[in-house]
């Protein structure tokens, strides 16, 4: 196993939802162990400590139908900054959230150093939504349709002007709760899906190697992974914003990781929508541990 020089970088931000409780998220999950579990396994781990985040009364929609809309920019524009520092200096960046929003910053970073940049978006949701398309104006429901290029301005152009990742270098795993306009612009734009009907029929398994093997033949130089919590049934992770029923299970979940981990090809991560206020006793927090230990090699014997 490769030993990596990883950056811990925290994201106490809950604007991009309805839901208070997510900015604690990071601190839950540093609770948790998350230092120690990975410099255990062998890696260098250095806590960048957190964004900054403005507190602010929340506001109901203004100018735009997009909830917190500046907030939200301002603090993915500086863990953008933060995440493009990191990679620059050959660092692993792992990003803990906050909701998932925060992926727009992320990822807008991670172009600093990767022109071709891949994605497996780990979670209930497909995020493709759009201010045309939003049921809620919630942004933790846009950031994969913003790293494509589509959505407000003030998003699309963090960091870097324009389209961050190519639809075909996107793979979505565990989706369950898929908006109509989300629907849409899945099949327009042919992004990966990998649904729990896909889960179920085939097994976690078959769905990994399918999507390492997809990806791999994108000749991509990177792989984000960005997993939510509540890519996993609620009945492991109670503690998130917005949970669905019929998830994907612990132990299925620790099998991709491990499979992502054999494979090589992730390059960073972000593990996003812990809420502590919502949560039993840190149980979502753990399992958020527990995957990462995965993800970066933990093994058995």
């Amino acid at each position: 196993m490769k030993k990596l020089d990883i950056a811990l970088i925290g994201v106490p931000l809950d604007y991009g939802q309805s839901r208070r409780g997510v900015d604690m998220g990071p601190s839950a999950i540093r609770y948790a162990g998350a230092i120690k579990r990975l410099e255990a396994i062998g890696h260098s781990l250095t806590d960048e400590g957190d964004i900054q985040v403005s507190a602010i009364e929340r506001r109901d929609r203004e100018e735009t139908n997009l909830k917190n809309l500046e907030e939200v920019v301002q603090a993915t524009s500086k863990l953008a900054n933060k995440v493009a520092e990191v990679v620059e200096k050959g660092h692993f960046p792992l990003v803990l959230g906050g909701d998932h929003s925060i992926a727009i910053g992320t990822i807008a970073g991670l172009t600093a150093k990767y022109n071709n940049l891949g994605v497996i978006w780990y979670d209930a949701h497909a995020d493709m939504n759009t201010a045309d398309t939003s049921p809620s104006g919630n942004i933790h429901g846009m950031p994969l349709a913003v790293t494509m290029g589509l959505g407000h301005e003030k998003l699309v152009n963090i960091f870097k002007d324009g389209q961050k990742v190519k639809p075909e270098n996107i793979v979505i795993i565990g989706a369950r709760s898929v908006d109509p306009g989300e629907r849409e612009l899945i099949k327009e734009k042919g992004v990966k899906v990998y649904s729990m009907h896909e889960i179920d029929r085939d097994g976690m398994t078959a769905v990994m190697k399918d999507a390492i093997t997809y990806l791999q033949s994108k000749n991509l130089d990177g792989v984000h992974l960005s997993l939510d919590l509540d890519g996993l049934d609620p009945l492991y992770t109670p503690g998130v914003g917005t949970p669905v029923q019929g998830g994907i299970s612990y132990r299925e979940s620790h099998l991709a990781m491990e499979m992502l981990e054999d494979s090589n090809m992730i390059t960073s991560a972000e593990f996003v929508e812990v809420n502590p206020i919502l949560d039993e006793k840190n149980k979502t927090a753990d399992v958020a541990v527990g995957l990462m230990g995965s993800l970066f090699g933990e093994k058995l014997l």
